[in-house]
């Protein structure tokens, strides 16, 4: 992609980090009804991380990098997206897929709090006001009797809070750690060793493997979007943007994916849209807003964007 400001190019930009982010956790809930969560999400990592691979050999880049570069990838890799991501992946089958997207939304509190208690920054006035209403919409969201009757719903929520915590630490520790410089490369390798571990876990865990010949129409397609689009297209549009557009503008993406998600989970699988729900949703994604608005906390965007949005989606 060129970094030139072609107006084209930032419409389709911020369509793909809109919709298909947005979309990524239908696609992951109609795969994961019919294969094994650890299996899908190996198999969706490691195909995107080696196609990552061959169009940077194409483009030539290099995918040459330090010891100390390969290690740091590698935990970042299980930060976002073999705990991060597939854990998610498992849990969306005791969850809806819109509650899933509105509990994560909540990452830039989550990174504001690990900043305080972990770097002692302090958090400013029109921040707090966000943490409160981030945390008053998140109870608003839990403490629906209808998202905690169904069977291990509890067990999927603490679980999606579980990698919460994972991609908000591994956005400061992508922050600071020495990283391949090209992003394109550095998500490359995180995708690929992300998917060696998550294929380990699937045969520790003892999850049947079946061949793509023998998967629905449906988690087929599922699974090629993922890889395409939810992978490697939104991944380029993502660091094409940033190269263009600040930050703040990149971090709207927080507010639009939950709704997306919520909308396709309702219109395709008859996903419930509570009016709690709803209100919990707006109280959620203004208290975010009230994170992301501070020019002072444009680090914070981009830790949010940057390390976890392209990495865990």
């Amino acid at each position: 992609m060129s970094h030139s400001k072609n107006p084209l190019f930032i419409i389709l930009a911020f369509f793909s980090i809109y919709i298909i982010w947005g979309s990524t956790y239908l696609l992951n809930k109609i795969a994961v009804t019919e294969l094994p969560p650890f299996m899908l999400a190996s198999i969706r990592f490691i195909t995107a991380g080696l196609l990552i691979f061959g169009i940077s050999k194409a483009m030539g880049k290099s995918l040459r990098l330090t010891r100390a570069q390969f290690w740091n990838t590698v935990i970042a890799g299980f930060l976002f997206l073999a705990f991060g991501n597939g854990v998610v992946v498992w849990a969306l089958r005791f969850v809806d897929s819109g509650f899933a997207a509105l509990v994560i939304s909540a990452q830039p509190l989550v990174v504001l709090l690990f900043m305080r208690i972990l770097e002692g920054k302090k958090i400013l006035p029109m921040s707090m006001v966000g943490v409160i209403l981030g945390l008053i919409g998140i109870y608003l969201l839990v403490s629906q009797r209808q998202v905690t009757s169904s069977e291990n719903s509890i067990l999927g929520i603490l679980m999606i809070f579980a990698c919460l915590l994972s991609w908000s630490y591994g956005s400061l520790f992508v922050g600071k750690a020495n990283l391949p410089s090209n992003h394109f490369v550095n998500t490359g390798y995180q995708m690929f060793t992300a998917g060696i571990i998550l294929g380990i876990s699937s045969l520790l865990f003892d999850e049947p493997w079946s061949s793509p010949a023998a998967w629905s129409t449906p988690v087929l397609y599922s699974m090629l979007l993922l890889i395409i689009f939810g992978s490697i297209v939104a991944f380029t549009a993502f660091n094409y943007l940033l190269k263009v557009v600040s930050p703040e503008k990149v971090a709207t993406s927080t507010y639009v994916n939950p709704v997306i998600a919520m909308i396709l989970g309702w219109y395709f699988l008859d996903e419930q849209i509570t009016l709690q729900s709803a209100i919990a949703a707006a109280v959620l994604l203004t208290g975010v807003y009230f994170i992301n608005t501070k020019k002072k906390l444009a680090v914070l965007s981009r830790f949010t964007t940057r390390a976890s949005k392209d990495l865990n989606k």
